[in-house]
């Protein structure tokens, strides 16, 4: 395994496992720790929602990023190594933006979701561009 898709895979791990750490915090204690903040049960549905919706991404693009790394594919097509990075920044800017507005109320700037689903879009297409053009040249 080469540097490359070491450092995928480690960072592809991490992200899996603060993910569960996240999915299990807003499974469990998330809940209370909001109320006893004061906000309202639609509020707390709310953030829930979108710990859930956070996590939720962070876990599937967590498992492309270890496919790439442990298949070697992203070692192989420089567009699906671009997809990882894609996917690794989309994960920062659209679960981290939504953690930020789950547990401190707060995000830096709105457009940092749209823009971390956006991240998430182009590592998806970048993807599918390193097949068709492996495809073409083979």
């Amino acid at each position: 395994m080469n540097q490359l898709a070491r450092v995928l895979l480690i960072l592809a791990a991490l992200s899996g496992a603060i993910c569960v750490a996240i999915g299990a915090m807003g499974a469990h204690s998330l809940p209370k720790r909001l109320e006893s903040q004061g906000f309202t049960q639609e509020q707390v549905d709310k953030k829930l929602q979108q710990c859930e919706l956070a996590t939720r991404y962070q876990m599937f693009h967590a498992l492309a990023i270890l496919a790439l790394a442990a298949s070697g594919y992203c070692t192989r097509s420089k567009l699906a190594t671009i997809a990882s990075v894609l996917m690794l920044l989309g994960t920062i800017g659209f679960s981290g933006g939504l953690y930020s507005m789950v547990f401190a109320n707060e995000i830096i700037h709105w457009s940092i979701v749209p823009i971390g689903g956006s991240l998430f879009i182009l590592g998806w297409l970048h993807l599918a561009a390193s097949a068709i053009f492996q495809r073409l040249s083979s």
